[in-house]
Parts: structure tokens; sequence; C-alpha cells
């Protein structure tokens, strides 16, 4: 085992997940997890809820970026929401790291949905590599999340350079990942990843509206085709099979007294707390308005859930 420690902030679905997978392989980390769910955390264990019964996993747990002595070897992990990045990068990006130098000096992974994070980052942090996940993963109740799906594809990661490229770190933290239980997959261009992974995730906030499976599956085929034609305009339309990979793939299995299918919008809501809409069906609409072009159905989906979420009202199909 190498001296790397990953430092995880956002104890949530992805950093829960991650810690899960990487603490029981016997690689060091930190999970930085606030609140209820962090002082659970670091009381009794992440609870991780799986097809196969209920793991606990002890991970050490931080609650600020205050809390953590960072060693040079570290390697950042931002595994917040999107609408979260910012301030997290803001609170790490100048902590001192012990020896000399700053956290900007560290790599960072971004996790995040959408297409903003790593231009956050890259404001601060010297080397980016950007991630695209694809995992089934849930946290709705403090101190436990659900992870559907077994290895070798707990879940899905394309990971590489921000803007682009590869480098012997990138392989590493592939090689990381490949061993703990993912499907790992080193990319030379990342934003085109993200952006294929943007075209699924501008459906999410149906999650929260009524309506029939078949109206459901009309919209969502709208906001993608939609979407599509903004990225191409915007030159990042992914191309066909930018997300494929090699079988066996990533497969959700039932888990105890938990409902499939409820993606990680649906959870913000149903937990309270902000949403990532502006990041998704408003990253459409931001590249449509930069590039004189509309996206009216991702406009209107936004403003639906932009207003659900300031009114603290379910959203309405409208």
């Amino acid at each position: 085992m190498s001296e790397r420690r990953y430092v995880v902030i956002g104890g949530g679905a992805i950093g829960g997940a991650l810690a899960a997978q990487l603490v029981p392989a016997g690689h060091d980390v930190v999970l930085v997890a606030r609140g209820e769910h962090g002082r659970i955390v670091a009381d009794r264990g992440l609870t991780v809820r799986r097809p196969t019964g209920v793991d606990v996993v002890k991970v050490d747990v931080a609650a600020s970026a205050a809390d953590v002595q960072l060693r040079a070897s570290d390697v950042l992990v931002l595994a917040t929401k999107a609408q979260d990045a910012e301030a997290a990068l803001v609170e790490w990006a100048w902590q001192p790291v012990d020896g000399g130098g700053l956290a900007a000096d560290l790599p960072i992974v971004t996790f995040q949905n959408g297409l903003a994070a790593e231009d956050l980052a890259l404001r601060r942090f010297s080397r980016v590599h950007g991630a695209t996940i694809a995992i089934a993963a849930s946290f709705t109740t403090p101190g436990e999340i659900v992870s559907p799906s077994l290895p070798p594809a707990v879940g899905a990661v394309w990971l590489g350079r921000y803007p682009s490229g590869l480098d012997d770190l990138t392989r590493s933290l592939v090689g990381d990942l490949s061993q703990v239980g993912f499907r790992a997959v080193a990319v030379d261009d990342i934003r085109l990843t993200k952006a294929a992974k943007l075209l699924a995730n501008v459906g999410n906030g149906l999650d929260l509206l009524e309506g029939d499976d078949g109206w459901r599956a009309e919209t969502r085929q709208a906001l993608r085709d939609e979407a599509l034609s903004v990225l191409g305009a915007a030159g990042i339309a992914p191309r066909e099979g930018t997300l494929d990979l090699p079988a066996p793939g990533l497969q959700v299995l039932p888990v105890d007294n938990h409902v499939a299918g409820r993606l990680s919008t649906w959870q913000s809501f149903a937990r309270g707390t902000s949403s990532e809409v502006d990041y998704l069906n408003g990253e459409i609409v931001l590249l449509a308005r930069k590039h004189g072009i509309e996206a009216p159905v991702n406009e209107h989906l936004q403003r639906l859930l932009g207003a659900a979420v300031a009114s603290g009202d379910r959203p309405r199909r409208r």
C-alpha cells in the first residue's frame, strides 16, 4: 500500500461509497462529513447497506478542513454536490500542508455532475483531475448509505487530467479504484465524459414531478435531445459510446427496505437540502445563452425545480 491518503470531502452517497470501498482494502482515508451524519459516522462507523447485507466501515472522520493536518502525499477528493463545490474549494485551497506548501499544491479529484466544478477547482488548484461517476448509491439517512451494486462494478469511474491528458497519477488513481471494486477507466478528455453523463442527468428532476411513465419517457428524451443540440453548439457533444464499459457492467441489485431508482436530485429534495438543478439543466441553459440559442425544455424544468426549492414546496408539473 502506498503512502497516499485520500481526503474525501463530502460524506454523502459518492464520498461514502468511495470510503466504503477504499477503507476495507487498506487505504488510508479521512472522510469529511458534517452535522449529524458526521457525528454518527465518527461514533459508530459508516453503515453501508448492500445486496448482501449490512457492513459497518470504521473510518477517520473530520468535520472541516481545520480538523485535518494535510500531508504532501494526500489526494483531495471533492465529493460534494455541484452546488456546494465552490464553498468547499474556498475552504480547502489555502490550508497549510505539513512540511510546507498549501492544499492548492495537492492533486484534487472532482466527482461532481455537470461541467462547472473543474474550472472552479482550476482557479485555485494546479493539479485537477476530473472524475465522471456512474453509481446507484444513495444517501437519505444520517450515518448510512445504500450501495446496491457489487464488485467488480460497485460503480463506474472515468478519470483524467483537466482540462485534458493523462499522467502517472491518473493511472495510479484508476488502479486504486479498480482494485477496490470500481470499473475505472483513464480518459484523456474528461470533459467529454462529463458531457455524456450530463445528457442523462438533465432528466433527474423528473423524479420529483407527477406523471405517467409515457410522459416521463417522452419528456426525458426531449430534455436529452435539446441538451445534445446545445452541447454540439458548444463543441463538446459526446460521441456515441463515450461511457461504454467492458462487461460485466454495472448491475443494480435489490437491497432490503430500499426503493431503487431515486436519483441524486430526488435525494437532495428528500433531505431538504439545496438542489443541483442549476448545474444540470441550468448548465444547458447557460451554454445555450452563451451560444445564442434557446433551451426551453431544460429552462422550464430548471425554473420549476428552482422555485420549488426556494419555496420549500414539492414541485408541480406545469
